[in-house]
């Protein structure tokens, strides 16, 4: 059974007295010491999605369609109170800026222990060496002088390892990390994203990144879910997917990534144009206004999402999966 299971899920925007549908019939799953990383655009849904599992969609949003499920149970038919004890125990979530996450005004010590004290029930001093143990594998140095800091006093890469310190506080099964990042130059995305996946591996939390770098995953990810529009268009086992992707948005993804491999002459690909608006549905494809691939068909009629050997994608024309060369 997978930790999360997220099943055509459909998200709802209520407007003017019009309701649009962000996004559309989504499915996702990771399991226990699983790293998935959900990619895509800005705009894709890949927030919502998250939001959603969490129980925290803002008031304006809510589920069409779907259902998603922690541990086997429906979390659309727990109470606000059962859902705030799972949130922040059994399921935690990375923001993607630290300072949205971190109260300027209490001390990271005090941040770090009041929810061990509310949910784990453990005292003052047990709490508290428990945030400094937390502060010192994350890589924060002197992490007792540090517990009595403020959220000011720390770089921004420092503030997001006391936020990944948070989320594995209570000892979670799953963390939702949404962005977490993209405020980060490339070096520090780098070690947080690395210190990230390790962590959850050496713990068997289950792990769902959400980024827009489908470069920078690629080293940490088991598995990768791409979503376009609101929609998954491509899943598959991460190795696979980056060496033979099969729908034309996912290689455009891969080729917009800077690569120190190729000569300037081959450049950066970007994808042409902007991602549809949510507010005004396109027919058939929602990636055919984009796609090279596209004919007839693909602005006609939407594609299902197809598995095949383990891979998964909505494609009427998917890319071919490239002929082995024989051996010797």
């Amino acid at each position: 059974m997978p930790l999360l299971e997220i099943e055509d899920l459909a998200i709802d925007l209520a407007r003017d007295g019009e309701r649009r549908r962000l996004v559309h019939g989504a499915s996702l799953t990771v399991d226990e010491g699983e790293t998935v990383a959900v990619v895509g655009e800005s705009g894709s849904g890949k927030s919502l999605t998250a939001l959603a599992a969490m129980g925290l969609l803002p008031e304006e949003l809510s589920l069409g369609a779907g259902r998603i499920r922690f541990e086997g149970r429906d979390l659309a038919q727990l109470s606000e109170d059962e859902r705030r004890i799972l949130r922040g125990g059994d399921m935690a979530m990375i923001f993607q800026e630290p300072m949205t996450a971190l109260n300027p005004v209490l001390s990271i010590g005090r941040q770090l222990t009041e929810g061990m004290r509310a949910k784990l029930g453990v005292s003052r001093s047990e709490a508290r060496a428990r945030a400094a143990e937390l502060l010192a594998r994350v890589g924060v140095t002197d992490p007792e002088r540090r517990l009595t800091q403020h959220p000011h006093e720390f770089s921004g890469g420092m503030r997001q390892r006391v936020v990944i310190a948070m989320a594995l506080a209570c000892g979670p099964k799953l963390i939702l990390a949404d962005e977490p990042t993209t405020a980060l130059d490339v070096t520090i995305q780098a070690q947080i994203l690395a210190l990230t996946a390790k962590l959850c591996r050496d713990d068997g939390v289950g792990l769902a990144l959400i980024t827009h770098n489908l470069g920078i995953v690629a080293r940490y990810a088991d598995r990768v879910c791409v979503m376009y529009a609101g929609g998954v268009v491509e899943t598959g086992e991460a190795r696979a997917l980056y060496k033979a992707p099969r729908h034309p948005y996912t290689r455009g993804l891969l080729d917009s990534v800077p690569r120190l491999d190729l000569d300037r002459a081959h450049g950066l690909r970007p994808i042409p144009g902007s991602p549809p608006d949510p507010m005004r549905p396109v027919a058939g494809c929602r990636f055919h206004p984009r796609c090279p691939r596209a004919e007839a068909r693909c602005r006609a009629e939407a594609p299902p999402f197809e598995t095949r050997d383990g891979r998964g994608f909505a494609c009427w024309r998917p890319l071919p999966v490239p002929v082995a060369e024989p051996a010797g």
